[in-house]
Parts: C-alpha cells; sequence; structure tokens
C-alpha cells in the first residue's frame, strides 16, 4: 500500500464548540498542571499519580522498564493487593458504611451493598475459592450475569493472585468452552440465571453443555469445580461433587482473610476479544500500572468526587469498560456507583431514565450505540423523568456522531453537563484520548486529546506524523501504564497484531483510522479495514454514516464499501428511520432523498449507490455494528459468522429487507 493511499480524505466539517461551564470547571478534579508535568517527566508523572491514588505493600522504585519492546513492565519491583485497594483501605479509612453498588435488577429487586459488605463477601468467597484449591495464577472463569456477586467474584480471584476470565453471559456454550479451554480454567463462577428483556435467560444450562462434549471434542478436562448464584429461579441441573450452592459456601466461610501482596506485574485478568481468524485473542494485564491508570482515568476524565457522586456506567463487566469502570476503577476511588442488570428498555422504554431519577445520578458513562436507540424513540420518554442530577456524560466503545453527541448533551444533559467521548480499546486497558471536562473546550464527535501521560500520533502507512488537517492511522508512541502485556499463550500473534506494522519506531497500531483538525484534535474515523476506496478516494465510514444521521429522519446508519465495477467501491447505507418521523412521513421516496442528503453534506464523491431502509442493524453485544455481514450482504454473498451477535436472526430480517 502507497503512502498516498494511507491518507483518508476528510470531508465533514464540525465548528460548534462548547467551553466548561464556570461552576463545572471551579470544582473540577484535573488541573491543566497535569499536562505540563506529563510532558516534562512522564515516568515521574506516572511514579506520582501511582504513589497518591494507589496503596503499596512494599513501595516501587523502578517505574518503567522498556528493555524488551514489545513488553513493558510499570513499578516492577513494588508489590500491592488489587482487591485491598478496592475494598479493605476503605474500610480502614472509616469509610465502610458507604455504599458502593446500589444495585438495580431488572424486575425491579434493589440492593444497597456498603464497602464494608462488599469486604466481608469477597474475604468469604476468596476462603471458599482456597478451600477448592484455586491459588495464585490459577484461572477462574466467571459467567455471571449483572448482580452484586460478579464484582464479588473478580475481587476474590484478585484478592488470592488468581487470575479471572469474565465470559459475557449472553455468549454460547461453544464462545464459553473455547474461552474456558484457552485459559485452563479451574473453577467457573456462573448463576442459574439472570433477568434479559423481562425474563430469565438461563446460563447454568450452557455451562453444562460447556464442559460436557463440544463438537467432536470430549469432555473439557481442567475445571474441577462450578460455583452456583441462585438469581433467576429456574430449573437446573446438578453434578454432585463438582456443583457448589454459592449461597450455601460462601455466608458460611470464614470473614478472616488477610490480602496478601504481590508483584505489580502479576496477572490481574484475560478478557478474550474476537479475533479477525475466529480464534478468540486472551487479551492480558497485570495489576500495579492497570490499577493506577484505571483509578486516574476515573477520577480526571468522569470527574470523580467520591463523597458526593452517584457513578453509573452501563457496561457488562463481560466487557473491558465494565472490568476498567464498573469494577477497578470506581471501587479503587471509593464512589458510590449504579449495577442494573438488564437492558435499557425493560419493562419499558424509559428505563434508564427511571433509575438515574431513582438514584440521583450525577455521572453516566455510555455507548453511542445506546445514544442513538433512545433518538430513535424520541426525546418525548427521557424528557418524562428528572434527570436534573447530571452534571457530566461520557461515551465509550465507538466514535461518536456529532449529532448523536448534541442530543445526548441537550436532552440528557440539560445542555450543561459537558460531554467527554473516550477513545480506547481492550488492549489499552483504560481510557487514552479525552477531553478532560473542567478544562477541554468540548467539540461534538472529536475524540480530542491524548490525557496527561499518554502519547499518541496520526501517522501514515510510513510512520510519519501527518500533520493538522490529514487523516491516517491512530498510534501510541511511548508504553502507557494499563497497556496489554501480551496475548494469553501467544506471544507472536500479540507482536504481529499490534506492533509488527511500525516496528522500527516501536509503535503500537490499534487498527483505527483517524485525522487531526486544525487545532490537532483526534477525531476517530473507524477501523481501517472499514475505510472505502471509491474512484481513489479513501472514504471513512464513520463520516458518512455521520452524516446520514444528521439528517432529520435518521436514528442509526451502517455504511459499507461493496465492490462496484466502475467505482471499485461503491458506498451502500443501511438506516434506521426515527419513529418520530414515521408517525408523520411516508417512507417513500427517502432512500432518494438520503442519497442526495449525503452528497449535499459531504460531497458528489460519498453519495450512496444504495440506500436500504431497515428496521434492526447487526450489532454484537457490546453494541459494535458488525460491518462485515452487511457488506456480505451488499455484495449479494452468502452471510457469514452470526455467533457473536446480539440477535442472531436479524441478518435473515435485513436480506428479506432487501429482496
Amino acid at each position: 500500500m502507497s503512502t498516498a493511499s494511507s491518507q483518508i480524505d476528510h470531508l465533514l466539517n464540525e465548528t460548534r464548540r462548547f467551553a466548561p461551564p464556570a461552576e463545572f470547571a471551579a470544582q473540577a478534579v484535573a488541573t491543566a498542571e497535569l499536562y505540563e508535568q506529563a510532558a516534562e517527566d512522564l515516568e515521574g508523572f506516572w511514579a506520582e499519580r501511582a504513589r497518591e491514588l494507589v496503596h503499596w505493600h512494599t513501595p516501587f522504585t523502578e517505574v518503567l522498564d522498556w528493555n524488551n519492546p514489545p513488553f513493558a513492565k510499570w513499578f516492577a519491583d513494588g508489590e500491592l493487593n488489587v482487591a485491598y485497594n478496592c475494598l479493605d483501605r476503605h474500610v480502614e479509612a472509616g469509610i465502610g458504611d458507604r455504599v458502593a453498588l446500589l444495585w438495580e435488577g431488572e424486575n425491579g429487586d434493589e440492593r444497597r451493598v456498603t464497602y464494608a459488605e462488599l469486604t466481608d463477601e469477597v474475604k468469604r468467597l476468596a476462603n471458599v475459592l482456597q478451600e477448592l484449591g484455586v491459588g495464585h495464577g490459577d484461572r477462574v472463569a466467571i459467567y455471571l450475569p449483572m448482580i452484586p456477586e460478579a464484582v464479588a467474584a473478580m475481587l476474590a480471584c484478585a484478592r488470592i493472585g488468581a487470575i479471572h476470565s469474565v465470559v459475557f453471559g449472553g455468549f454460547s456454550a461453544d464462545s464459553l468452552r473455547s474461552r474456558i479451554d484457552d485459559a485452563a480454567a479451574k473453577v467457573v463462577i456462573t448463576a442459574d440465571g439472570g433477568y434479559r428483556k423481562g425474563k430469565v435467560s438461563p446460563l447454568k444450562p450452557a455451562v453444562d453443555l460447556a464442559l460436557g462434549e463440544r463438537g467432536g471434542s470430549g469432555p473439557q478436562e481442567t475445571v474441577e469445580h462450578v460455583i452456583v448464584v441462585r438469581r433467576g429461579g429456574n430449573d437446573i441441573d446438578w453434578t454432585p461433587g463438582r456443583d457448589i450452592w454459592y449461597h450455601e459456601a460462601v455466608p458460611n466461610a470464614s470473614d478472616q482473610h488477610e490480602a496478601q501482596p504481590f508483584p505489580a506485574e502479576n496477572p490481574l485478568y484475560i478478557l478474550y476479544t474476537s479475533g479477525t481468524t475466529g480464534k478468540p485473542k486472551g487479551i492480558l494485564h497485570t495489576s500495579g500500572g492497570y490499577l493506577v491508570q484505571c483509578t486516574f482515568t476515573n477520577r480526571v476524565v468522569h470527574d470523580l468526587h467520591p463523597e458526593t457522586d452517584v457513578f453509573w456506567c452501563t457496561a457488562d463487566i463481560g466487557w473491558v469498560t465494565g472490568h476498567s469502570y464498573v469494577v477497578y476503577g470506581p471501587l479503587a476511588n471509593g464512589a458510590t456507583q449504579v449495577l442494573y442488570e438488564g437492558t435499557p428498555d425493560t419493562p419499558h422504554p424509559g428505563r434508564w431514565w427511571e433509575v438515574i431519577q431513582k438514584y440521583g445520578v450525577t455521572i453516566f458513562y455510555t455507548a453511542p450505540t445506546a445514544i442513538r436507540s433512545f433518538m430513535k424513540i424520541g426525546r418525548k420518554v427521557p424528557r418524562k423523568f428528572d434527570l436534573s442530577s447530571i452534571r457530566l456524560l461520557g461515551s465509550v466503545g465507538e466514535p461518536i456522531n456529532p449529532e448523536a453527541w448534541m442530543w445526548y448533551r441537550k436532552i440528557i444533559g440539560g445542555k450543561t453537563a459537558p460531554v467527554v467521548d473516550t477513545w480506547w480499546q481492550t488492549e489499552t486497558g483504560a481510557i487514552m484520548i479525552s477531553a478532560l471536562p473542567g478544562i477541554t473546550e468540548t467539540k461534538p464527535g472529536a475524540a480530542q486529546v491524548p490525557l496527561p501521560g499518554i502519547s499518541v500520533d496520526v501517522v501514515d502507512d510510513s510512520g510519519q506524523h501527518v500533520g493538522s488537517g490529514n487523516g491516517g492511522l491512530l498510534v501510541v508512541t511511548r508504553p502507557w501504564p494499563s497497556m496489554l502485556r501480551g496475548i494469553w499463550g501467544d506471544p507472536e500473534r500479540f507482536r504481529e497484531t499490534y506492533w509488527e506494522k511500525f516496528e522500527d519506531r516501536g509503535y503500537y497500531f490499534a487498527g483505527d483510522g483517524a485525522r487531526l483538525d486544525e487545532d490537532g484534535d483526534i477525531w476517530l474515523m473507524g477501523r481501517v479495514d472499514d475505510v472505502m476506496n471509491v474512484s481513489g478516494h479513501r472514504l471513512s465510514t464513520a463520516e458518512i454514516e455521520s452524516a446520514l444521521v444528521g439528517n432529520d429522519a435518521v436514528a442509526e446508519a451502517a455504511v459499507v464499501g461493496a465492490s462496484d465495477e466502475t467505482t471499485g467501491q461503491a458506498v451502500v447505507s443501511f438506516v434506521i428511520i426515527k419513529e418520530s418521523f414515521l408517525a408523520e412521513h411516508s417512507p417513500a421516496g427517502l432512500a432518494d432523498t438520503l442519497r442526495q442528503w449525503v452528497g449535499q453534506q459531504i460531497g458528489p464523491i460519498a453519495r450512496p449507490r444504495d440506500v436500504y431502509i431497515v428496521s434492526e442493524l447487526p450489532k454484537t453485544r457490546s453494541g459494535k455494528i458488525m460491518r462485515r455481514l452487511l457488506r456480505d450482504v451488499a455484495e449479494g454473498r452468502e452471510v457469514g459468522d452470526t455467533t457473536t451477535l446480539a440477535d442472531t436472526a436479524v441478518m435473515s430480517v435485513i436480506s428479506a429487507q432487501l429482496k
């Protein structure tokens, strides 16, 4: 690929700006000095954060060891216990009565769990695991709904130096089996079932299937015990000797458990992310650097005041956002947070807003796909609830288009709450690029600036800086504390996937395209493999999707490049129309109107060849659109593997709508 072709053409301009409200800025946690400190002495900056935010049983003397790239070590001679940092130290500091988890079940069940209660539960579960023979370095698979026991399970593993591998509760028995096998897990912690979309979704039966014979391979060999939380009340099979009820074992265990210190580079967890090859990649994170960056970013990006804020990150613990900003960051900071079990639209479309009103949520962190689904329903639903407690909004998961950003700020944030759009990945462990809400003048749709202590750049194919006003490849140019330490059991794949492209410069390349605006701020342009080549122009799917969502009729859009004899690739778009629009207009002729609209917004080169109006888009359970499947449809091919979709039937519905 030539250098010229890695330049991604940028065609959409966004000029709105929002300064931090004066009152917010006056109280903000972050200060502009952080940038200066980090620029002067990167390692000194992180050492100071580590000492200020984390309790070390053995203080570190070395900060970064980058002698064997791409394998980094941070704070390597220091020792800490991650669970102690999230629990015991708060109880010892006299805030054991502070609520850690405001848990809301989808069916209306609720529990308030204090730091003292969560500490007690984790100590007991740690004792249960140790009695079952789980020790330092052993792997435990966690397959649970969003219940307090899920948080306790992760922390109990961290407490005893075991490595957890959380598998999202919506994954199939086959997905679960491949992850249990890859990590060679010794114990599985699961539940009978959990509530999802108004009914109990069974979990234990999938575990039984996963541990039995699967597709020609015999029974699973490493799992010795299955601990089962009773949540759904659904009937389940039982294997005596192997299966253990959580509610029988944990309350009867001793509440005495001393948290042992472990080296900073002790593995904390493996989290599997889908690989292009089909074999999931086990992303490995360790303890010290990860905890430091999660705690710091949660504090400064979310402007967290633990004494007064009610924080709510809507991510499931099955995703990295749930690890970093539901479990480790907020609990290390001593925050009070909402933990919600179900889906945003059950039992009614205003469920999330009802939860915000009920608990007085002040900081709300969610995904653009959720925001766009609320836009589709319309503003009348959130307007029924009192959202005045909200003082900060955050976005995570994929680039947020300017219109969704504006809607979020206006309808959910009451036109005053700053919006922080955060870029990071499973691999980076914690937030890398974001506005700091009390400092940065925000721009709708921009990721904006690397955080203090983070070095990123936008480069061309040969690794040269592209300069303001240009697009290219997003790279991280220096090691960072929460970076992945490898792919579990596959160092070669780790090197090849993330480091090979710019090996000579030591840059980490994430696979994302980005551009720098005239101020040098960063705008994400989607995955590089989602860039289209139309008549020699490299166009970003994210920009065309943004233009479509900018039309009053459109709630959500997905754009793919389909092969075309004339232009090489043609733009094909799939759009979902807002309910409020359909209530007043006929969809007749709308596809053509939208084609013309994109031409006006961006230019004739970006005008879609086809616009298909559909009722749903294929999404993974974490809300990412699977454009590969839409490309199959657009090019008339048999649709590929749909196992990771939240709704596997959606592709047959789309295919039928196009015929």
